[in-house]
């Protein structure tokens, strides 16, 4: 893929003539999901197998108008009973990928990660990528990790970095630049994540981590304003010119990309990378306009079944190889409810 991209509007446009994605929408009984289902498989960028309560996705779907053929439900009644569903179909090839519906992100994730499901991939650290489509920046942004893991060490961000890497690759953009966050742009012993962003960088350099260029630490405003880094005379090929910004931790991923979209007017298209497939993790308060964009972005990085990577055998997730993330244990990926 060569084609320019810089807004969400141009990944769709770029599924336009590629076969329709089977997704397994998980907890479809939500009028929000239906109607993202009904608009994608109607512009043929889909074809949908709802997973939930048959009784009340059809009720929800009359309601709106909407035709459901009985025979693309598969039935659940409950969160944890449609997410294993779903990762048993994606485990057995009955569907490209998934869709988070409106079911808890622990409880869809425990699903996908769980031994049983056989969805993870040897050496590689599940992570979250949100493309950012910013009125204000030219071009798309990638924040991660804002929903999978909580406090990641440096060997965890090189995995993380790499996934958001491949993304940006797989959207056409050759050697992106990424930014690693922090609240200032030079190293303080005291601020682990500017010690971790230098460690980074280093290892970009020397080939640990490959397709982009690295630099870091940037404050936020380093890293997407030119003028701003030029005011704090800071000498960078990333500074002004981020495509991706690799955050410290769960909590400030997820508070930078909220604030973008609710006060900055983005668009977030969020997708989990690092299983099997790139699956679409959409919050539940998501508008069609983002969903449609997820699902636009996981056709475009979901290969043909045959180039898939094999899976992960389920019976021995301890042999990793040297110098990759461990895989990761249920608790370390996602912040779990609190019990009741």
């Amino acid at each position: 893929m060569t084609q320019h991209v810089s807004t969400l509007d141009d990944l769709c446009k770029l599924t336009e003539n590629q076969p329709p994605l089977r997704v397994g929408v998980v907890c479809a009984e939500d009028d929000v999901v239906l109607e993202t289902v009904h608009s994608a498989k109607a512009s043929g960028l889909i074809e949908p197998l709802l997973i939930g309560d048959p009784a009340l996705i059809t009720q929800k779907a009359e309601a709106l108008g909407l035709d459901v053929d009985p025979d693309t439900i598969a039935a659940a009644w409950t969160e944890q009973q449609a997410a294993k569903t779903g990762a048993g179909l994606l485990a057995g090839g009955a569907v490209d990928t998934l869709m988070k519906g409106h079911v808890h992100t622990d409880v869809f994730m425990r699903a996908l990660l769980g031994k049983e499901a056989n969805l993870r991939l040897p050496g590689r650290r599940v992570s979250h990528v949100f493309i950012a489509d910013i009125p204000t920046y030219p071009r798309l942004l990638a924040i991660t990790d804002a929903a999978i893991n909580i406090r990641p060490d440096l060997a965890a961000k090189a995995q993380i970095l790499q996934n958001a890497i491949d993304v940006m690759h797989g959207i056409g953009v050759e050697r992106p630049k990424a930014a690693i966050l922090s609240a200032v742009e030079t190293i303080n012993v005291l601020i682990s994540s500017t010690t971790d962003a230098a460690a980074l960088t280093l290892m970009a350099r020397r080939g640990q981590i490959k397709g982009a260029d690295v630099d870091g630490p940037l404050a936020f405003d380093n890293a997407v304003s030119i003028k701003a880094a030029e005011i704090k005379g800071i000498k960078s090929t990333v500074a002004g010119e981020a495509d991706i910004v690799l955050t410290p931790d769960l909590v400030s991923g997820n508070i930078l990309a909220k604030n973008l979209e609710y006060l900055g007017g983005a668009t977030l298209a969020g997708l989990v990378v690092g299983l099997q497939a790139p699956i679409v993790l959409s919050s539940r308060a998501d508008p069609p306009s983002a969903r449609l964009a997820a699902l636009a972005l996981v056709r475009l990085l979901t290969p043909a079944s045959e180039h898939r990577a094999p899976r992960f055998d389920k019976t021995d997730l301890s042999d990793e190889p040297q110098g990759c993330c461990a895989p990761m244990p249920e608790e370390a990926c996602f912040p779990a409810r609190a019990a009741g």
